[in-house]
């Protein structure tokens, strides 16, 4: 993407074009650019969901650019939403340079910043050596703050061979974000300190700018086909249960399989947000059986989960607790953090989806002793996080830090005819790995908290 106050200023914004990257970042790009005159942003395929809706008044002064993403022609998916990623770590950073070569013939502009995607911040810059000399089943002890993870909890990528393509970009990361003149994260520095205060004894500038839920621009609501607040709003407080998987998860179908008989038998209000067909993936009659128990989001009690980094803090900030089943990526530890650190939540027993582990992990949020203190202590994150992104919060004076360092004029200024956007690139790019990946992709609705999850498709039970 491209941000400039001055007419020559062009900022480029590079994104991750899988899961939920893309649209968390131009959320974030979005009020940028509203406070600066040209911004161009730039993933590949991902481009028509993500501006979808958006017109021009809606985009500011945001112009997409397709970034090849490494598929072969043809390419069919295989359901692993892993695979994509290794095509794409394999296509950088060329795919990259091509596409900023674009942008500036097309703008005429040359780079004067880069503000580029990021992920397992925490690791790349601290543990991601000690990360991979560990075994599966060991105790980690080097995770400040952290006890009782295991290695087993930790992204895939961080215990591979040294000599994985992955691997060795997350390597190559960490030695970039040090460099950068700011990174900043979906966070907010109380969720927990002692990681806040390691990561700013390692870079130029850290901005916690999150729960990004309560600083990005409110878009306009797409209507309730579905009828969900009308029907939300007769049920009791605290009585519904919401399930999401995020954008590149699907439960396997024994899975879903047993999620449908848990619900069923439990008889707890729910409403589902379900990516597919649910007349054919959901056992046979459940639809019919449960229309009257099923549909989202003030009364919700609890959200099963993936655990994804949005969908935690999407949860943090609604004060709902989680039931999660992590996948791959991040979420693991983000379970293991949101269980046994923050005590906001439950993982499923073995990590799978079982009818009787389902019934007890709703028993216990919904009923026991455990599940009352689960509920004041998300009550107490999401009051930090509130405050965070409140008109004084730190989220938000963090946010008018970063928008200053991307708009600003305070950059050298560089000889366009000799370094174009490579010497920039070279200048300001290892100096300016700004925007985490966990900007989260929810808009801030007309009524807070998990309300937001309306607009996703529903599953009317």
């Amino acid at each position: 993407m491209t941000v400039c106050p001055t007419d020559d200023r062009h900022v480029a914004v590079l994104a991750f074009p899988y899961g939920t990257h893309a649209t968390p970042l131009l959320n974030l790009v979005r009020r940028v650019a509203a406070e600066a005159p040209q911004v161009t942003f730039s993933t590949k395929k991902s481009n028509a969901s993500v501006f979808a809706g958006l017109n021009k008044e809606q985009l500011f002064n945001i112009k997409p650019y397709d970034v090849d993403d490494g598929l072969p022609d043809n390419y069919v998916p295989s359901g692993n939403p892993k695979d994509a990623v290794a095509f794409f770590v394999k296509a950088m950073p060329a795919n990259y340079r091509t596409a900023l070569d674009e942008a500036v013939a097309k703008t005429g502009r040359h780079i004067t910043c880069l503000v580029s995607d990021a992920f397992f911040l925490v690791f790349v810059l601290t543990w991601l050596k000690k990360c991979m000399q560990i075994r599966e089943n060991k105790e980690v002890d080097f995770l400040t703050g952290f006890s009782g993870v295991k290695a087993s909890d930790l992204p895939e990528g961080l215990v591979e061979e040294p000599q994985d393509p992955f691997s060795i970009m997350l390597e190559k990361l960490g030695e970039a974000l040090p460099r950068a003149t700011a990174v900043a994260i979906n966070s907010f520095a109380t969720v927990h300190l002692p990681i806040a205060h390691e990561l700013e004894s390692k870079l130029h500038k850290l901005l916690n700018v999150g729960q990004f839920i309560l600083t990005t621009p409110q878009a306009l609501s797409s209507p309730d086909e579905d009828g969900c607040l009308p029907w939300l709003n007769k049920q009791e407080e605290g009585s519904v249960v919401y399930l999401s998987f995020g954008s590149s998860i699907m439960p396997p179908p024994h899975e879903l399989a047993a999620i449908a008989e848990a619900l069923e038998e439990g008889k707890y209000p729910f409403i589902w947000a379900f990516r597919g067909n649910p007349e054919k993936q959901l056992p046979q009659g459940f639809l019919e059986r449960t229309k009257t128990q099923g549909k989202v989001l003030l009364p919700v009690c609890v959200c099963m989960t993936h655990g994804g980094w949005n969908s935690v803090l999407d949860c943090i900030v609604g004060g709902v607790p989680m039931i999660s089943r992590p996948f791959f990526g991040d979420q693991m530890l983000n379970t293991a953090t949101m269980e046994r650190v923050w005590e906001i939540g439950v993982e499923l027993e073995n990590g799978v989806f079982t009818k009787e582990g389902i019934l007890r992990a709703l028993e216990l949020i919904m009923s026991s002793e455990k599940g009352k203190m689960t509920r004041q202590k998300i009550v107490e994150l999401k009051d930090f996080a509130m405050a965070a992104g409140g008109p004084e919060g730190g989220s938000t004076k963090n946010f008018g830090t970063f928008s200053e360092i991307v708009g600003g004029s305070s950059y050298e200024q560089l000889n366009p005819q000799q370094h174009g956007y490579r010497g920039i690139r070279n200048k300001i790019a290892g100096a300016f790995a700004a925007a985490n990946s966990r900007f989260t992709r929810r808009n801030n609705p007309k009524h807070q908290g998990l309300e937001a999850f309306c607009r996703h498709k529903q599953l009317q039970g």
